[in-house]
């Protein structure tokens, strides 16, 4: 009984360490911002990068799936996303907001991915009314309590939303894919778009534009 209780003792002491390293390690990375923790990552803090791709995976695999349509295609290119950011630590200079540099990133591959695949694509089969991966509902939901017909309305409304976002022209859909759903700053996707922030104002407006006329019959 008592040896029992010691190697538990010991057991939970060194659980207590563990739980403190890594907290140490979360705390420290907190105090600094991404793109000084990025700087480090450079110098071979191979925990910074750790905390990194753990603080952006998710996102970045929500934006990939917004641009391709694909849940195991967008993983995929988000790994190569995270792989691209850990080659690339050398020459990482923190210019602008890491999180810009990472979405540049990730934009470019899914811009890539689209062009190398336009040829394969067929009509679209995506389910555009399932809900979000992530919340598991759309933050459009107001209604607490909807009933069958308002929830066929509201699954149609938001089917058509996504459907004429899918239809945009390319960068008008980027644009609108990190400002509604990354919230992102006009300035952050200008930067990560290499346009002005007017530029990316008009393009946004462009986009907002188009959807609100192709959308009339939902409003």
């Amino acid at each position: 009984m008592g040896r029992n209780r010691t190697v538990n003792d010991a057991s939970a002491r060194e659980s207590n360490r563990e739980l403190s390293g890594a907290e140490a390690v979360s705390s420290a990375s907190a105090e600094r911002t991404d793109a000084e923790i990025m700087l480090a990552v450079a110098a071979g803090d191979e925990a910074g990068y750790t905390y990194l791709v753990g603080k952006y995976h998710r996102q970045i695999i929500h934006f990939l799936f917004r641009m391709v349509r694909n849940e195991a295609v967008a993983e995929e290119l988000a790994q190569e996303v995270f792989l691209r950011v850990y080659r690339s630590r050398e020459s990482y200079r923190a210019e602008a907001k890491f999180s810009t540099w990472l979405y540049r990133i990730a934009t470019n591959l899914a811009v890539n991915h689209a062009r190398d695949t336009k040829y394969e694509r067929t009509a679209q089969t995506v389910n555009l009314d399932e809900p979000d991966s992530e919340t598991g509902s759309t933050p459009e939901v107001a209604d607490d309590d909807p009933n069958v017909e308002q929830r066929m309305l509201r699954e149609e409304r938001m089917a058509a939303i996504r459907a004429q976002v899918a239809a945009l022209p390319e960068r008008q859909r980027m644009a609108v894919l990190m400002h509604k759903y990354q919230e992102m700053d006009y300035r952050q996707i200008g930067e990560v778009l290499k346009l002005s922030e007017s530029a990316t104002k008009s393009l946004l407006f462009r986009a907002y534009q188009t959807l609100r006329e192709s959308l009339k019959a939902y409003a």
